[in-house]
């Protein structure tokens, strides 16, 4: 997405960009799903980076909407089923992304402003290709490799290692010396272009799934559930960063880390390059996209790491990814095509989705059909209407955006697109609230898309998770009347008989299905919270509802007490760090409602729902405390106070209550100071503070 996409945000009013904010959510976490768990992305990286794009920039102008589950704070997707979960003990986080020079020198500046250096101080950056594969973490313990992982949401991924061990370019063990006792080596499952070519001449002589590209060919190819059919096809391994160490340091810098991963057994990224200036940074990326056809593998952009690994302890992390890191995207191929028509697809709040129907178009050696058109003001801003040639374009994997219409060739257009304002599934009226982008459907219950599609979400891999229980099976099964509510799925196993004598089905596959159901009849709050499906209850406040209220029962006392607003449960519930008035709503809404009650009662007989297991932050003396900061800060600037008492496990808060337990007090303190006085909350010079966590 080009700026220029972005520059009616500051247009938007706050109901306007709240609703945006929504959809964007759910249409990336959707995303995000399709391609980490099931290396089957649905749109193209270009349109994936036009969603985080515009939301980034909505979340910018409007800080104060910022949702709990935004994509922002988060990394990817849960791992997927079949394979054993390991949980990262330093997580594995993604990039923010710059498309144009503009976005690389405001990183450079941020890093500058961050750190309180002067504009024109040197920061060297090492500067890498951006390889398009799977992100992989290699521990090691004495040398020896005893565990691979994927990366999945970036706390917890999946156990691949009996995989990762077939990997030509992965030491079984560590080579020459002055490796640490654990290390975990991260880097890139990759397919270079030819092999990738002859797997799929393989694939097809022998009538089996081609792929489309060499990222999800070797990203299906790593999560084979057998390790053989991994070793045979042709899979690389690049080392880039780590993640836990023990002992000292690995070095002082990227550039000699680099260097020991070389000589521990490690192929490297490369060709890569140590950037004194904005300038180099530059040079660097118009040579690699010049090169970008002679390598023999794929790359999506170039990444750019601070050099200094001190620096990069000041700058630490900023949400889903780090503050002293930039992966500088490549601009997105572009072809033209004709859009045949627009459909509408039914979500399970009820939201009304434009898909556009395209020609079939090759793009970068990629057939493409269907684009989403995310809602009707899209639809409207850029005339998008059926019979048009439009522009598409698309970088690396499936599906195009939509870009623009070829005027040039829509001399006799068709008729403007006319949104419907019935729902097609159910004939409800299909209702847009003043200020939602979304049109819904009001038919609630009785709108079969709606039913269908909840409960689609109840059983899809962040929530239970059931193998074997896939969209059509749920559609199938609702129309027969086997599955009506969620806790007609724990029920399955009274119409065994009935399931194995469907067509397709039989008793071996009917008893698998049934076995997988049986394995989640215990599940953490968290995923059980996510599963409801409440309006704009993602993972991410899920997982925060559970820490806070703990148990199931609790949760549910607390929601039905904060219908009054005048309770305490009300003013409880606000002053969670990310709930706000609005989410707020969705949550005493969904327990107002006698049938949500009766789902919970349903649930609750049939499943043992457990609380989320702590956070682990060893060691630290602030973790689970709510900390406040006030006035200014001398030693460091506000940015980087906030990032080092989040690393540490604190909560950090913009207002003092009760519940605060520290407020750290700078030079002109003004009012939270004083409030902390008057509620007795302990305050800490800012010498104190760095004394309590350790400088």
């Amino acid at each position: 997405m080009t700026k220029g996409s972005t520059a009616d945000v500051a247009d938007l009013t706050d109901a306007q960009a709240k609703a945006e904010l929504a959809r964007l959510t759910a249409d990336i976490l959707h995303h995000d799903a399709l391609y980490y768990q099931q290396a089957a992305p649905e749109i193209s990286d270009a349109d994936y980076d036009a969603l985080r794009l515009r939301l980034e920039a909505i979340e910018a102008r409007f800080p104060d909407l910022i949702r709990p589950d935004s994509p922002s704070h988060r990394v990817g997707a849960a791992p997927a089923g079949g394979f054993a979960e390991v949980v990262h003990a330093v997580p594995m986080l993604s990039l923010n992304n710059a498309f144009d020079d503009d976005e690389v020198a405001e990183f450079l500046a941020r890093i500058r402003r961050f750190l309180g250096l002067d504009a024109d101080a040197e920061v060297t950056l090492v500067a890498e290709p951006k390889i398009d594969g799977l992100s992989c973490s290699l521990r090691y313990e004495q040398g020896k490799l005893v565990q691979g992982a994927t990366r999945g949401d970036g706390a917890r991924g999946e156990n691949v290692t009996a995989n990762v061990r077939t990997v030509t370019d992965v030491p079984a063990r560590l080579h020459g010396r002055g490796w640490p006792e654990v290390i975990e080596v991260r880097g890139e499952i990759f397919m270079r272009r030819d092999d990738f070519q002859k797997l799929n001449e393989r694939q097809e002589a022998a009538g089996e799934k081609i792929f489309a590209n060499p990222r999800n060919a070797a990203a299906g190819s790593l999560r084979q559930l057998d390790s053989r059919i991994t070793a045979s096809r042709p899979l690389h391994f690049a080392a880039y960063h780590w993640g836990e160490v023990s002992g000292h340091p690995l070095g002082k810098t990227i550039w000699e880390i680099r260097q020991k991963f070389t000589e521990w057994g490690f192929t490297i990224n490369e060709p890569a390059r140590q950037c004194g200036s904005l300038d180099e940074a530059l040079a660097y990326h118009r040579q690699m996209m010049d090169d970008r056809p002679k390598l023999p593998n794929d790359i999506d952009g170039v990444v750019y790491k601070v050099n200094r690994l001190d620096l990069q302890a000041r700058l630490g992390f900023v949400s889903r990814a780090p503050r002293w890191a930039i992966a500088h995207k490549f601009p997105a191929e572009q072809a033209r095509t004709i859009l045949r028509a627009i459909d509408i697809q039914v979500g399970r709040t009820g939201a009304l989705t434009p898909v556009a129907r395209l020609e079939p178009i090759t793009v970068g050696g990629v057939v493409v059909s269907n684009a989403t058109l995310h809602n009707e003001d899209e639809i409207a801003r850029k005339d998008v209407r059926v019979g048009d040639t439009v522009v598409v374009q698309r970088a690396g994997d499936v599906i195009p955006q939509v870009v623009s219409v070829v005027a040039a060739k829509s001399a006799r257009r068709g008729k403007p697109y006319a949104f419907p304002d019935h729902c097609p599934a159910c004939g409800s009226l299909a209702v847009r609230e003043p200020g939602e982008a979304v049109r819904r459907c009001t038919g609630g219950l009785i709108c079969p898309a709606q039913a269908v599609e909840r409960l689609k979400h109840f059983v899809s891999r962040d929530a239970f998770d059931i193998e074997g229980l896939g969209s059509k099976h749920i559609v199938a099964f609702w129309q027969d009347k086997l599955i009506q509510t969620p806790g007609d799925i724990f029920r399955l196993k009274d119409h065994a008989e009935a399931i194995a004598e469907r067509e397709g089905w039989g008793a071996q596959s009917a008893g698998k299905l049934l076995a997988a159901i049986e394995s989640r009849r215990t599940i953490a709050l968290d995923r059980f919270i996510y599963a409801l499906g409440i309006r704009q209850v993602g993972q991410a406040t899920a997982r925060l509802l559970a820490r806070h209220y703990a148990t199931l029962e609790q949760w549910r006392q607390s929601m039905t007490a904060a219908a009054d607003p005048g309770s305490g449960e009300y003013a409880d519930l606000l002053n969670i760090d990310g709930i706000g008035p609005a989410l707020a709503a969705d949550l005493i809404g969904f327990f107002s409602e006698a049938h949500n009650l009766k789902i919970l009662d349903d649930l609750s007989d049939e499943l043992e729902i457990v609380p989320l297991a702590p956070a682990r932050t060893a060691g630290s003396p602030i973790a689970g405390k709510t900390v406040v900061f006030t006035g200014t800060l001398e030693t460091m600037s506000r940015g980087e106070a906030k990032a080092r008492a989040e690393s540490l496990g604190a909560k950090v808060a913009g207002s003092v209550s009760k519940k605060t337990d520290y407020v750290v007090v700078g030079a002109d303190a003004g009012s939270k100071a004083r409030k902390a006085a008057d509620l007795g909350v302990a305050t800490l010079s800012e010498a104190e503070w760095r004394s309590l966590i350790g400088g």
